[in-house]
């Protein structure tokens, strides 16, 4: 069974004062919430590290390891979870010998997509550990100091060196501060790179090989420079979520449909920057990786509504087991939904999406428009997708149908946001309020969809406890407060409308002045 653990730590070259900074950490007794320094006995462990021939898992900050010896000997799987922190998957060794399991290469699979895991390196460490203790005797920090021996697979020169690692168990980030301030005033640094595989594999990883650092994005770059940054940005967010989304994780469904949402805007947004006909078929593409997600996360929302609903209503209103066919309803919705989106992310339709998104920066179909200055590119685009908002809020009024023109218009106010979103290096304040105001305006619209959705659900629900005897006042209740919040909504529209028109009025008014930072 695999167990996932979170670490917080820092790593460290000794050379300049040794592997005595270790000694510098035996004094910590009354620092930062120690109680006590133990010093373990020396452990010794080997660890076989895999990735593909071109090294994508530690490219990506991913490390994938088979440890024999120590306390924790089995598969590690680490992902990145932030500067310092990653998040560790581990599964003990089985009768399976060196096949790498299945629930791990699951994890990875996004940033595999395919190409087969082979060892890649074989490290040998000899560790002495310091434990920063607190007064009940619970590990608040772990030092180890170690000599370190690794050997390629492809047979190259072996290499060794002395290192030292300081991870958080139970304390607080203010005692990785004080660890830190105290080893480097014991002579250590901080090390040049961030994992033991990192240091041997340095001349051979992608980012060695990769361009300079690009400069800052501004009005005056590139308008494909812009649209690329930003679609680079949102795949490689599909990459990220894709593992939390199978370990499921809290609102990982949902960020990583927004990112796939985002990277669809922004193709069909700036189709005068990136050729329309070119990228048409990875908007359809991204459009049906959207749906697969979307199944489940629209079913944790609706689910969280209706409980929040019922919890809000009083209790002597609350006539008979609502709770329960909520609960029991959104169970087998949900069940069937996350086999859905596991589904297309375990299918190649999937892994040959991700393939053509990583590869569209490195050749992409570029217009003679890319080349010009984004500040004087993106703007009209970004306006172009506000008056299709604009419009698509000024049908509401006298629909026949104004659930279905509000919905309308909720997606042309994403599609909006993202295009704006999208130009903020080039268009700054004026698109990064333009984002804001759609972010607000979505939110409300969302809110009216789901009033929408939630009643249906509502009279489903209705329907069944009618059927087994049970008293359905509660779920009309319900019902009818679902009704009055999207009619409050559907009131305030007016607001949002006339806001809209302010903004379009004042960009315009900055383009016939020849400002490049408005949205005309």
């Amino acid at each position: 069974m695999a167990t996932v653990t979170r670490r917080t730590g820092r790593e460290y070259d000794p050379e300049a004062g040794g592997m005595a900074a270790l000694d510098e950490l035996k004094a910590m007794a009354g620092t930062a919430g120690v109680a006590a320094v133990s010093e373990q006995d020396e452990q010794f462990f080997d660890a076989v590290y895999y990735d593909t021939a071109d090294l994508r898992l530690i490219g990506g900050g991913i490390t994938l390891r088979r440890r024999a010896g120590g306390e924790d000997a089995g598969w590690h799987l680490t992902l990145p979870a932030g500067a310092d922190t990653g998040d560790v998957t581990r599964l003990l060794l089985t009768a399976s010998g060196g096949a790498i399991p299945e629930d791990l290469t699951a994890l990875i699979r996004a940033c595999t997509r395919g190409e087969p895991l082979a060892p890649v390196m074989c490290i040998r460490t000899s560790r002495r550990v310091l434990r920063l203790l607190d007064g009940a005797n619970q590990i608040l920090a772990e030092i180890a100091a170690d000599r370190v021996s690794a050997e390629p697979a492809d047979g190259s020169a072996a290499t060794s060196w002395d290192e030292i690692e300081a991870g958080l168990v139970a304390g607080a980030p203010v005692l990785l501060t004080a660890i830190d301030t105290r080893l480097r005033h014991a002579g250590a640094r901080p090390a040049a790179t961030a994992t033991k595989l990192r240091r041997p594999l340095t001349g051979r990883l992608p980012a060695a090989r990769a361009a300079p650092e690009r400069p800052p994005l501004t009005r005056h770059s590139p308008a494909g420079e812009v649209v690329l940054a930003y679609l680079r940005d949102q795949v490689a967010a599909i990459i990220r979520y894709d593992p939390l989304v199978r370990l499921d994780e809290p609102d990982a469904v949902h960020r990583m449909r927004v990112a796939t949402r985002r990277a669809r805007s922004a193709l069909q947004a700036f189709g005068g920057i990136l050729e329309r006909e070119a990228t048409r078929p990875l908007c359809a593409e991204l459009r049906w990786l959207a749906a697969a997600l979307g199944q489940a996360r629209d079913t944790e929302v609706l689910r969280d509504r209706l409980t929040a609903d019922l919890a809000a209503i009083p209790v002597a209103l609350v006539v008979g087991p609502v709770q329960a066919r909520i609960t029991a309803h959104f169970a087998a919705e949900l069940t069937q939904a996350r086999q859905t989106a596991l589904g297309a992310l375990d299918g190649q339709r999937y892994l040959r999406l991700l393939n053509d998104l990583i590869a569209l920066p490195a050749d992409p179909p570029l217009t003679p428009s890319a080349k010009r200055q984004a500040g004087k590119v993106l703007a009209k685009p970004v306006r172009r997708a506000a008056r299709r908002l604009q419009r698509a809020l000024d049908a509401v009024t006298g629909a026949d149908d104004r659930d279905t023109a509000i919905h309308e218009a909720r997606k042309a106010t994403k599609r909006a946001r993202y295009a704006a979103e999208a130009a903020v290096p080039a268009l700054g304040g004026t698109a990064s309020r333009h984002v804001a105001q759609a972010k607000e305006l979505q939110q409300l619209l969302g809110d009216h969809h789901d009033s929408v959705v939630a009643r249906t659900v509502l009279l489903n629900l209705a329907g069944k406890a009618r059927a087994a005897g049970e008293d359905t006042f509660t779920y009309g209740l319900m019902y009818q407060r679902q009704a009055c919040l999207a009619t409050t909504i559907e009131q305030t529209l007016p607001r949002f409308t006339a806001a809209l028109s302010g903004t379009t009025t004042l960009s315009s008014a900055a383009a016939s002045s020849g400002s490049d930072r408005g949205l005309a």
